[in-house]
């Protein structure tokens, strides 16, 4: 087992966002994150989802993945797996040839990706995430685009949440580094108020410790209730701070559990983790 400091209290009883460095209580949260599915019903599910790319061949088979509200869901497993492919079709970017997506109750499986982030989908893609050409502001800007009220507290929430962002805030984003421009990401998700956030290997390409920051900063979302959903080539530390886990092989469900009965369990330690 880790000896992880996610890994004994990940805290999703505690709906706070604590700033960063751990200097008190934040008396902004981000908005959203507050409906509940029909009783009996995941808040997000993928259920038994086959599908793939145009006329390609089936990339999924029967793969089923859900979260609920104020949960860290993961998906892991090798190169080829289906992870993100997995998340492309409940965000609706790929055919479900069968099966369904519902959210909050509701099937949503016809829709097009826009009308998901209408319905309150937050979908963070893995690259080309960004406007590297506006500044910071204007990228959160842009992530309001849905919004017909007054968005500024949400901003300042994103702030909050993201420091680094507001001492940026006039900076092109293309200028950032590599960690600081998936803050923008995400904050530019947050801002359309999502019920539901997803991440598509948010930690790719950055450094450990800054992989250690996003973490922190993704446990904090969660907190306020939003579930979230994330794609992770990082496994071991993705486990750390799951809530429920899915190890995909060859599109379909191989492993499912918390991420600590996943971490403990000496066939998913053997084949995704190194022993």
């Amino acid at each position: 087992m880790s000896d992880s400091p996610y890994q004994d209290d990940r805290g999703n009883k505690d709906r706070s966002i604590t700033r960063a460095g751990g200097g008190g209580t934040s008396q902004h949260k981000p908005s959203g994150g507050t409906a509940r599915p029909a009783p009996g019903t995941p808040f997000l599910i993928g259920e038994a989802m086959t599908g793939g790319y145009g006329k390609g061949p089936d990339i999924l088979h029967a793969c089923t993945i859900a979260v609920e509200p104020g949960e860290i869901a993961v998906i892991v497993g090798p190169n080829g797996a289906g992870k993100s492919t997995a998340m492309k079709a409940m965000f609706g970017m790929l055919d479900v040839r069968s099966g369904r997506v519902m959210l909050d109750g509701e099937d949503i499986t016809a829709l097009s990706p826009q009308d998901r982030v209408v319905k309150g989908m937050g979908f963070v893609p893995q690259t080309h995430n960004i406007f590297a050409t506006m500044t910071v502001e204007e990228n959160l800007e842009m992530g309001a685009f849905i919004r017909r009220d007054d968005f500024h507290d949400t901003m300042t929430q994103v702030y909050d949440l993201f420091p680094i962002l507001k001492e940026k805030r006039l900076q092109p984003a293309g200028q950032l580094s590599g960690g600081q421009r998936q803050q923008v990401a995400v904050g530019r998700a947050l801002m359309t108020k999502p019920k539901v956030l997803m991440l598509d290997e948010p930690t790719a390409g950055v450094s450990p410790i800054v992989m250690d920051e996003l973490f922190d900063r993704i446990i904090e979302v969660a907190r306020t209730g939003i579930p979230i959903l994330m794609v992770e080539q990082n496994a071991r530390q993705a486990l750390e701070i799951a809530d429920k886990a899915y190890v995909l092989v060859q599109g379909a469900n191989a492993h499912t559990g918390t991420g600590r009965e996943l971490l403990a369990d000496p066939d998913v330690r053997r084949s995704f983790l190194g022993g």
